[in-house]
C-alpha cells in the first residue's frame, strides 16, 4: 500500500506540472527515485556511522560538499563552488559551533547528524535562492546598474543597492516558518522528538532551538552570498 501511496503521489506532481506547463513532468520522477534510492543508501551508511565520532564528522562534511555543488549547480555558477561553499560553511559553522560547544546539543552522533543535516539543507536552499535572486536582479536591472556607476557609485555599493532587497527574500520561508510553528505546521524536528519517546516540552524546546539556530545560519549565509555576488566573486558565464 505505501508503494501505491508514493507511487500515486509521484504522479500526480507530474501530471500537474505536464499539464499546467510549470515544467518537466520527468524531474518529479527523478526526484522522487533519487530520493527512495538515497534515503535506502543513507539508512544502512547510518548504522555504521552512529558508532563512530569520526565517521560522523566525515558524514557532516560530505553533506556541506553535496550541498555545496548543488547550491552551485542550482545557482548556475558550478565554477564557482568554492565561493557558495564559503557562504554556506559562513552561516553553517557559528550554529554548530555555539550548539555543540555549549553542550545544548550533546556530542552524540544521534544528534549531531539531524541537526546538522537540518541547518545544511536550511542554508544550502536559502544560499540558492539569494545568490539566484541576486543575480537574476543584476541582469534584468542593468541599466539601473549602470545609473548608479553614473551617480559616482562603485560597482560593489551599486549592485548591493540592484540586488539586496531582492536576495533577502530568501529568508521569507525560515521566517513564515519560525512565525507559524505550532499554529500551522509542527516541523520534522518536533515531529521526531515526539516519536522518539520524549514529552512535548522537550520535542519544544528542540524545535525552538533548531528553527532559531536555522533562522541565523541561514541570516548570515544570505548576506555573505549576496556580497559574494556584488563583488562579482559569484557571476554567470
Amino acid at each position: 500500500m505505501l508503494a501505491i501511496v508514493l507511487a500515486a503521489l509521484v504522479a500526480l506532481g507530474a501530471v500537474v506540472l505536464w499539464l499546467g506547463g510549470l515544467g518537466r513532468a520527468r524531474a518529479v520522477v527523478t526526484a522522487a527515485l533519487r530520493a527512495v534510492a538515497q534515503l535506502a543508501a543513507v539508512s544502512f551508511v547510518i548504522t555504521a556511522i552512529l558508532r563512530s565520532g569520526w565517521l560522523t564528522v566525515l558524514f557532516v562534511l560530505a553533506m556541506f560538499g553535496v550541498a555545496a555543488v548543488t547550491s552551485a549547480r542550482r545557482v548556475g555558477v558550478p565554477r564557482q563552488v568554492a565561493f557558495i561553499a564559503t557562504a554556506i560553511g559562513a552561516g553553517v559553522l557559528p550554529v554548530l559551533v555555539l550548539v555543540l560547544g555549549t553542550g545544548v546539543v550533546p556530542w552524540k552522533p544521534i544528534a549531531v547528524v539531524p541537526v546538522a543535516g537540518i541547518v545544511i539543507g536550511g542554508v544550502m536552499s536559502a544560499t540558492s535562492q539569494a545568490a539566484r535572486r541576486a543575480l537574476d536582479e543584476l541582469r534584468i536591472r542593468h541599466g539601473e546598474y549602470e545609473a548608479a556607476l553614473a551617480l559616482g557609485f562603485l560597482p560593489r555599493a551599486a549592485a548591493l543597492e540592484i540586488c539586496r532587497p531582492s536576495a533577502s527574500q530568501a529568508l521569507i520561508p525560515a521566517l513564515d516558518q519560525t512565525r507559524t510553528v505550532g499554529l500551522v505546521t509542527l516541523p520534522g524536528a518536533y515531529v521526531g522528538v515526539l516519536l522518539g519517546g520524549a514529552g512535548p516540552l522537550q520535542a519544544g524546546i528542540t524545535q525552538v532551538l533548531v528553527l532559531i539556530g536555522l533562522l541565523a545560519a541561514e541570516a548570515v549565509a544570505v548576506l555573505v552570498a549576496v556580497q559574494f555576488v556584488a563583488a562579482g566573486r559569484i557571476a554567470r558565464p
